[in-house]
């Protein structure tokens, strides 16, 4: 036998026999699957994720003077407005609660929602740069980014936790229950509602650069569609039983935000149907987001 093709023919035997032992850490394919998700892969790139959580909450308040601090005040003086203007003039505040009380339990918990909505809504976008030159599951983008505004959020309900025992010191009609054992559970459903839409639109807007500057418009309409700026029990046509009633509820953030109030506050209601319901559009939003976001992952680099 030649001595040269005995070689390429050993060559050959090894790389077949290398290829068949070979176990692969992370494997990148063409397909046409709908839903191009694998939890293993997100699970690997923990590590990874916290890293971009660190990035995106050290460039939120990069260069500032007051720092983490920003997150305390912004929801405290929107609370102050809410509370001179709808809660004290406009007289839409909550009956037997403090408006102050009232309205930063709204506040803390819209603004979890709308910065999740709103930082994931350009992640193609502003993320361009690194998307385009290194591989790892994309979706990593849109966790971490929810995941940093948890930061802020723990911060305002800190902040939150302060007034509350004060005004049950006080004796101010504050109520707290065993729903608070709720807490985590709706936390976890607005971080995962506001990603959901918030990749929708960054799907969308890989092509429609138009949408992006509608997001922040549409965010605080939103906020006005959902029991935030008043309470929804003291308007007749808001009430159970009232003539708007059911469209109010079918709000996925509505009964979220109702049952938050009503752990710390014990003002208000909880209706178990529409929050049954707000959880199954939760997960569609998310389902529908995650299709759409893994076909437009595969071509964003020829529109962005």
């Amino acid at each position: 036998m030649d001595g040269i093709t005995f070689q390429k023919k050993c060559v050959i035997f090894m790389e077949k026999k290398i290829m068949q032992d070979q176990s692969w850490d992370i494997e990148i394919r063409s397909d046409n699957k709908k839903i191009n998700f694998s939890l293993r892969e997100l699970v690997k790139c923990k590590d990874l994720i916290l890293l971009f959580v660190r990035r995106t909450f050290v460039a939120q308040y990069k260069q500032t003077i007051l720092g983490p601090a920003w997150a305390v005040i912004q929801p405290f003086f929107t609370t102050v407005v809410y509370s001179v203007f709808f809660g004290n003039i406009a007289g839409l505040g909550a009956a037997g609660v403090p408006n102050f009380i009232f309205y930063l339990c709204g506040t803390i918990m819209w603004t979890l929602f709308s910065g999740c909505l709103t930082h994931t809504s350009d992640t193609f976008v502003s993320n361009s740069g690194i998307l385009g030159k290194v591989y790892f599951p994309r979706l990593v983008m849109p966790i971490s980014t929810a995941i940093s505004q948890f930061i802020s959020f723990f911060i305002q309900f800190a902040f939150m936790l302060c007034f509350l025992v004060y005004y049950l010191i006080a004796d101010s009609g504050v109520v707290p229950n065993l729903y608070i054992l709720m807490t985590p559970v709706l936390l976890l459903q607005t971080a995962i509602l506001g990603m959901g839409f918030g990749i929708i639109i960054s799907s969308l807007t890989t092509k429609y650069r138009d949408l992006k500057m509608v997001v922040g418009f549409g965010v605080s309409l939103w906020s006005y569609c959902s029991p935030v700026a008043y309470d929804m029990f003291s308007r007749s046509v808001l009430m159970p039983g009232g003539k708007f009633y059911d469209l109010y509820m079918l709000n996925p953030v509505t009964p979220i935000v109702n049952m938050f109030r009503y752990a710390y506050l014990g003002t208000g209601a909880v209706d178990w149907l529409y929050y049954g319901i707000s959880w199954v559009t939760t997960l569609l939003v998310l389902a529908l987001g995650v299709v759409m976001f893994g076909k437009v992952e595969k071509t964003f680099m020829d529109t962005v």
